[in-house]
C-alpha cells in the first residue's frame, strides 16, 4: 500500500563507534558508544539540521533503540533546541543482526572465511547461525513505516548502515536486488543524513564517517 505521509523524512546514520575503529562486528549490539569522531559527526549533523530547519522545528523525533543512535540524537537534538526525552524508540530500527560474526574482529573473521563484505555493494555476506538476510530487515522497516505513517509533519529518523540503506530503499521504491532479496539505497558514510519526499531521496549532509562495513 502506498504511503500517505504528508511530511519530509529527515534519514540519519549515527556516528562512529568504539567497534568501528576497532574493526569489530557491530551488528545490533545494543550499545556501542561513540567515539570523539562520532560526537564531532553528531555535532556537524545538529549544525547542518539547525541551519537547515532553524531552532525549534515541528519534527517527530524517532530512533533505533540502540544507544549510539541515541547518543547521535542527543547531540542533535541539543542544536535544534529539541527535548531529547520526546524521542520515540523502535527495536525494527536496529541494525542488521550478525549471528555468530557479532562483536568478532573483522581480521579474524577474515583469516577464517575470507571476504565478508560483497564490495560492489558494500554489503554483509550471509552470516551463519543466527544471522539476519536483507529481507527481513526490509520487512520490519517496513513494518515500522506503515505502522507511523500517520506521523503528523516532518520527522528525523536515526538509525544504521545497513537497516538505514534497506530503509532508505523502501521508502524510495528502488527495485530489489535478487542477490539481496532486498532494495537497497546507495551507502554513505557515518554522519550523513538524507531529506526523503515524495519518494525522491536528497542528501542533505555527508559526514565524515566510513562506509560500508562500519555499521
Amino acid at each position: 500500500m502506498a504511503s500517505t505521509r504528508q511530511g519530509r523524512d529527515f534519514i540519519a546514520r549515527h556516528g562512529e563507534t568504539v567497534f568501528n575503529i576497532a574493526r569489530r562486528m557491530q551488528g545490533d549490539h545494543p550499545h556501542t558508544p561513540l567515539t570523539r569522531a562520532g560526537f564531532a559527526q553528531a555535532d556537524a549533523m545538529g549544525a547542518a539540521l539547525r541551519e537547515l530547519l532553524g531552532p525549534k522545528p515541528k519534527l517527530t523525533l524517532w530512533s533505533s533503540s540502540a544507544g549510539r543512535a541515541l547518543q547521535t540524537l542527543a547531540i542533535i537534538a541539543e542544536h535544534l533546541e529539541l527535548d531529547w526525552h520526546q524521542v520515540r524508540t523502535d527495536d525494527r530500527l536496529v541494525e542488521i543482526g550478525m549471528g555468530d560474526w557479532s562483536g568478532r574482529y573483522y581480521a579474524d573473521l577474515e583469516r577464517e572465511i575470507g571476504t565478508f563484505l560483497d564490495r560492489e555493494h558494500g554489503l554483509y555476506t550471509r552470516a551463519p547461525q543466527g544471522g539476519e538476510w536483507y529481507d527481513a530487515i526490509a520487512a520490519r522497516v517496513s513494518g515500522w513505516l506503515a505502522d507511523t505513517d500517520d506521523d503528523p509533519g516532518d520527522r528525523l529518523v536515526i538509525l544504521h548502515g545497513m537497516s538505514g540503506r534497506i530503509l532508505r530503499g523502501v521508502m524510495t521504491g528502488r527495485d530489489v536486488l535478487p542477490q539481496f532479496d532486498a532494495p537497497v539505497a546507495p551507502d554513505l558514510p557515518q554522519g550523513s543524513i538524507v531529506r526523503i519526499e515524495d519518494g525522491v531521496e536528497t542528501v542533505v549532509h555527508r559526514g565524515t564517517g566510513r562506509g560500508a562495513a562500519p555499521a
